[in-house]
């Protein structure tokens, strides 16, 4: 499995928040942090589509239920993404991860699809943790090549009532926390951790003082004070920009090398999910403007719609302005990246 299965090991440091608003508003946004150009674009899936778990003759098969808008790493795998339900999936790094070993016998699932899997299948954080409980396959991943060390992810699951999930594999056990109140996930350590970790500065208060460097548990308190902060205002524009002040705060400035913590990386790029509006919107490190893609607008159908990409660019530095929809072009799907 090449080191382009999100496998980089110098990935360790995004951020993921949900934020609840006035009027049933939920926004999740999150970075995207790598040390290299990730190589991303959007894609649009609709529904209808035959999908493998790419992990041999014995890989998990599903036909998509939901069209997705997803962001691609190197066009092998989905990093992060919102179905037409206002389900959305993030994978981050999480170097506590530790996957089952795979004997090829059951269903298996390639970690480059693990969110297209779930954004494909379900409408609700409850219906994927329903599922997912029950483990229809085994995550298949593989050491990073000239590494000698595994790709490891996590994934964070909310959808367009506010639920929250967190999926990890430790000790080679999947480990799931749901719940409305986990708004906020980084990286290491794991989860649980993370919230003994952010007790702390709970209890301190964030008008008090507020931790400012960019390790992941240090953004995970920032994240956390100020996602639930910000004003539940009665403008959607409004909170859009709030989310996205809050997920530039615990952005890592672009450029910065941590010698002494080679993990932590420049952010590359934000997205911002509004799960009300089914808006998702996409921010690049490298260009001067954010832009949209209305799900509302998009034909999902599975009858006429159409698998299409937005080319972002080398280090996603094409310039796009306000809703990008008609920029698609259709294209042919990537193949997730496997055994």
């Amino acid at each position: 499995m090449s080191t382009n299965l999100l496998g980089h090991p110098a990935a360790d440091a995004c951020t993921r928040l949900v934020y609840h608003g006035a009027h049933d508003e939920v926004i999740t946004a999150r970075s995207m942090d790598w040390k290299t150009d990730v190589g991303t674009n959007l894609w649009v899936f609709p529904r209808g589509m035959k999908r493998s778990g790419e992990a041999g003759p014995n890989s998990v098969r599903w036909t998509s239920k939901y069209g997705s808008v997803i962001a691609s790493g190197y066009d092998i795998s989905t990093t992060d993404g919102m179905n037409e339900a206002g389900l959305v999936a993030n994978v981050l790094w999480l170097v506590e991860s530790s996957y089952p070993k795979y004997d090829g016998r059951t269903p298996g699932l390639s970690l480059a699809a693990w969110a297209q899997y779930v954004l494909d299948n379900f409408a609700t954080v409850q219906e994927a943790v329903d599922a997912l409980a029950r483990q229809p396959f085994t995550i298949v991943t593989a050491t990073v090549p000239g590494e000698g060390r595994l790709a490891t992810l996590h994934l964070s699951l909310s959808d367009a009532s506010g639920d929250s999930a967190i999926i990890e594999y430790i000790d080679g056990k999947q480990v799931i926390h749901h719940s409305r109140a986990y708004q906020v996930m980084t990286n290491s350590p794991t989860f649980e951790k993370q919230l003994a970790l952010n007790e702390y500065w709970t209890q301190i208060g964030g008008t008090v003082m507020l931790p400012g460097t960019n390790r992941a548990s240090d953004r995970f308190a920032r994240a956390a004070f100020y996602v639930n902060a910000i004003p539940k205002t009665e403008s959607p524009v409004d909170a859009i920009a709030s989310v996205f002040s809050v997920i530039r705060n615990v952005s890592v400035p672009f450029g910065i090398t941590t010698p002494d913590q080679p993990n932590i990386s420049s952010t590359r790029w934000r997205t911002v999910a509004d799960q009300k509006r089914k808006l998702y919107f996409f921010e690049s490190a490298l260009t001067p403007n954010v832009f949209w893609v209305d799900l509302k607008k998009l034909d999902f159908s599975e009858g006429t719609g159409k698998v299409m990409k937005l080319d972002l660019g080398p280090d996603q530095t094409h310039i796009y302005s306000g809703m990008a929809n008609d920029r698609f072009v259709e294209t042919r799907p990537f193949r997730f990246l496997g055994l």
